[in-house]
């Protein structure tokens, strides 16, 4: 599902953050310009739409190489493996309001 979401990798060299591609209760879809082999492990921030953010330690999935005509380099799947029940309550208000 295309949500108002923006996501960032934790750290002090982390960007300020790009859309993400899809999002569901399993993980995200997200652009990226760095390679991501599967099995890494990447803890991540999420911005919501009403500016709060959510930290999740993620795994990489899978990993597809974009054209060079795409916005960035890698289409990348991260699974979320630490969702607290607050965590899936506060995605699913973003999912119900993406729908609407």
């Amino acid at each position: 599902m295309r949500a108002p979401v923006y996501w960032r990798p934790v750290g002090p060299l982390a960007a300020r953050g790009d859309l993400l591609v899809d999002l569901g209760l399993g993980g995200v879809r997200v652009y990226s310009d760095d390679p991501m082999e599967p099995g890494h492990r990447l803890e991540v921030e999420l911005r919501l739409p009403d500016d709060s953010t959510l930290t999740f330690l993620t795994e990489v999935v899978w990993l597809q190489a974009l054209p060079e005509d795409a916005p960035a380099s890698y289409d990348v799947g991260l699974q979320f493996l630490d969702l607290t029940p607050e965590d899936v309550e506060a995605l699913e208000a973003v999912m119900a309001r993406s729908e609407s």
